[in-house]
């Protein structure tokens, strides 16, 4: 289940009250920076998505919360959307997640996948405008042995992706052939791309008060 996500004006430093950056994305047309970030304390996971515009000062915009952690997020090409891949191991044997559409100017969420325990969402890829590249986890591990190493790729297309109803995405949407599917960490570069994007911001901020 999403929150509902809520606008923020932020401060000097936007990041410092969300968490610790495990994934980042940007949309350089547009200024804007996604991150997944988990909580502070040590395993804790990255279910909640902050979304900034950095073309001047670092301002939220928008927080999302993801009832699994979170590993891939694209921004659209064309469209004011962000797509959000998450998903777990139940530590059975299925693995469950979801598809989350953001769009950027309502704030409005969608859960995509029709199937209530989903799918387990590691890559997303904008291919064009109405072609999603998903790559996920096979539905689960049972007599797989390769299920934590590979998983399936399928192309969804919408002719518009801002009137794509919740729960539309179906199990022939996402039926594809199976690939190697590798789990890499992020972290490093999204702290990297955080601090790139976002410090320059604040040590400018703080010049003009001096000046001023």
């Amino acid at each position: 289940m999403t929150q509902t996500p809520t606008g923020h004006d932020g401060s000097d430093d936007p990041f410092a009250e969300i968490g610790d950056p495990v994934l980042a994305v940007t949309d350089k047309r547009r200024g804007l920076l996604a991150v997944a970030v988990a909580g502070a304390h040590e395993y804790d996971e990255a279910k909640t998505v902050g979304v900034f515009d950095v073309t001047d000062r670092a301002r939220r915009r928008w927080l999302i919360s993801s009832q699994y952690p979170v590993h891939a997020m694209a921004f659209h090409p064309v469209r004011p959307l962000l797509a959000v891949g998450s998903g777990d191991y139940d530590g059975g044997y299925h693995f469950e997640g979801e598809l989350l559409l953001l769009h950027l100017e309502t704030g409005r969420v969608r859960s995509l996948i029709e199937h209530d325990f989903g799918r387990q969402v590691l890559g997303l890829e904008w291919l064009n405008d109405q072609d999603l590249r998903v790559l996920m986890a096979p539905h689960d591990d049972w007599k797989d042995n390769k299920a934590h190493v590979e998983g399936h790729v399928a192309v969804v297309r919408r002719a518009d992706w801002t009137r794509v109803d919740a729960k539309s995405v179906t199990g022939r949407d996402l039926a594809g052939p199976r690939v190697p599917a590798p789990r890499p960490d992020h972290r490093e570069a999204a702290r990297q791309t955080v601090a790139r994007l976002t410090a320059p911001q604040v040590r400018r901020h703080h010049t003009d008060g001096r000046n001023g």
